[in-house]
């Protein structure tokens, strides 16, 4: 199978994991030995941008802050700063020409001081992958993937990212139960 890496991992009706239903990850690597993914669309009710800067003592920005995200179930302490930028930044490493990661906590320290990307997502956790386990998962219809966007990733509400990714590619996730199926 060819990576997936800059993909979106959109939740099918059948997926059988209730922290995965109406979801959509981005994959950040994907190779013979896993996967390793962002959900996009999950923002956390319980933690701010505010409370994560206020905790790490740096400064707070003007303005409203963006959401923190639940990125995934491994390792919910981690944070995760996935962002756009025009040229390689050197606290990430790049997933697609564009697109960045990081844990670097200097980024953070550049966002409060306004100085860091202007599109990004910060999350708290990742999902995660083995050997062969996202191919199986796709083989029993838990996942649609489609290439990322970043229009999705960045420029769209969290509530419509689920049916919008799978809608500028021509499908009605609502209905694809009809559509797909084992042979």
């Amino acid at each position: 199978m060819e990576s997936l890496t800059g993909h979106f991992l959109i939740s099918t009706p059948q997926m059988p994991d209730p922290r995965f239903q109406e979801q959509v990850i981005y994959i950040c690597a994907h190779n013979e030995d896993g996967a390793m993914g962002l959900v996009i669309n999950n923002p956390n009710p319980e933690i701010t941008l505010f409370d994560i800067l206020h905790g790490s003592n740096l400064a707070i920005p003007e303005g409203p802050l963006p959401p923190v995200h639940i990125g995934g179930p491994v390792d919910v302490d981690a944070g995760f700063i996935l962002f756009a930028a025009e040229t390689q930044d050197r606290y990430a490493v790049e997933v697609k020409p564009g697109i960045y990661l990081s844990r670097d906590s200097r980024l953070l320290e550049d966002i409060s001081l306004g100085q860091g990307p202007k599109h990004f997502l910060f999350m708290l956790g990742y999902a995660g992958w083995g050997a062969g386990q996202l191919e199986g998962e796709l083989m029993d219809n838990s996942w649609l993937t489609v290439p990322g966007d970043i229009n999705i990733l960045f420029h769209t509400p969290d509530g419509e990212k689920w049916r919008k990714s799978a809608r500028i590619y021509g499908i009605d996730i609502a209905t694809i139960g009809d559509v797909i199926g084992n042979a």
